[in-house]
């Protein structure tokens, strides 16, 4: 916490006459016109006839403070942390509804992805959801908890728009092309084959290469057969449903270690949840390189209590005047 912190810092100049103020108090024996007594005094009254002369000097000084008004906050933070920029390209078709995961491979890789975001802190990280087509869903940013909650709203495409591993590379690579970062990251998840999208996944590959990014490719889901949630239309209502089919899953394990070749990453198959902790905590083993990072956090306004404190003092005199406390002029 940055205390003390003031908005107004150059009203505080005027505390330079602090001194000079409090010399010619007691100098003069008085605050402005007024002038305390010269006849011999008891102590108490000594102190009493003082006592207004303190209280308005220290008001002039609260009142000053007040006016400078301090603040309760953090400041604009400027450190430098090690991290890397990472763009993640995951997969949303309604293949990843598949079941032979638990509860099912998108809820698992959204966990794996939540767990890796969480754990660290010095990276930029953002994240392209993909189907037959793909979307941007966050640019990178350190702002993990706006990211987590993003991650955890991801829900299956249930219509069957196809998997575009082409179009989903080439918009997390063009998140990453004027990044300053020295380490710079595709993590491309799919449990899929390449087959929706104008953009080819090598032509693609190749354009990462070229922007010197390195693509992590993980390839989801058993081999065989899996129960996988579709919707059908129902012949008899006329409604559209949605049933578990069983159905041939197959990912294109060949393209996707290509890739990765290609930019220089790595290519690893999950075929449980345990092996997707254990691929995305290789990632985590990478090379950082430093970074610039900004905070913003609000200020609260402090200076209540000194300008209530200048006035009490202020009027102190009068109150002690009230009391039966002799001034003379």
């Amino acid at each position: 916490m940055s205390w003390p912190a003031f908005a107004d810092p150059l009203w505080l100049l005027l505390l330079l006459a602090a001194p000079w103020l409090a010399w010619r108090h007691r100098r003069r024996g008085s605050f402005g016109a007024l002038a305390a007594s010269r006849m011999p005094l008891a102590a108490g009254a000594r102190w009493r006839l003082a006592l207004p002369r303190v209280a308005r000097l220290a008001a002039f000084v609260l009142a000053v403070v007040a006016l400078a008004r301090p603040q309760l906050g953090y400041s604009w933070e400027e450190a430098t942390t090690e991290g890397i920029d990472i763009q993640i390209a995951l997969d949303v078709s309604g293949s990843m509804a598949a079941k032979d995961f638990s509860p099912d491979r998108l809820e698992v890789a959204k966990r794996v992805v939540r767990e890796f975001v969480a754990g660290r802190p010095g990276d930029r990280i953002g994240l392209t959801t993909f189907s037959g087509s793909a979307l941007t869903r966050s640019p990178l940013t350190s702002d993990r908890r706006m990211l987590d909650e993003l991650v955890a709203a991801l829900e299956p495409t249930l219509t069957p728009d196809g998997t575009a591993i082409g179009v989903a590379l080439a918009n997390a690579a063009g998140r990453l092309k004027d990044s300053a970062a020295k380490s710079k990251v595709i993590i491309l998840v799919t449990d899929g084959v390449n087959n929706a999208g104008e953009i080819d996944p090598l032509s693609a590959a190749a354009v990462a290469e070229g922007l010197g990014l390195e693509v992590y490719t993980v390839g989801v889901g058993s081999e065989g057969e899996a129960r996988v949630p579709v919707q059908l239309r129902n012949p008899l209502t006329g409604r559209i449903e949605t049933r578990d089919v069983t159905m041939r899953v197959e990912v294109d394990e060949k393209l996707l270690a290509e890739i990765a070749r290609r930019t220089g990453g790595r290519f690893d198959r999950a075929t449980d949840a345990d092996a997707l902790e254990r691929v995305f905590a290789e990632i985590d083993r990478l090379e950082r390189t430093p970074m610039q990072v900004k905070r913003y956090v609000r200020y609260r306004e402090g200076f209540q209590p000194f300008a209530w404190a200048a006035f009490a003092l202020a009027a102190a005199p009068l109150l002690l005047a009230l009391a039966g406390v002799t001034i003379e002029p």
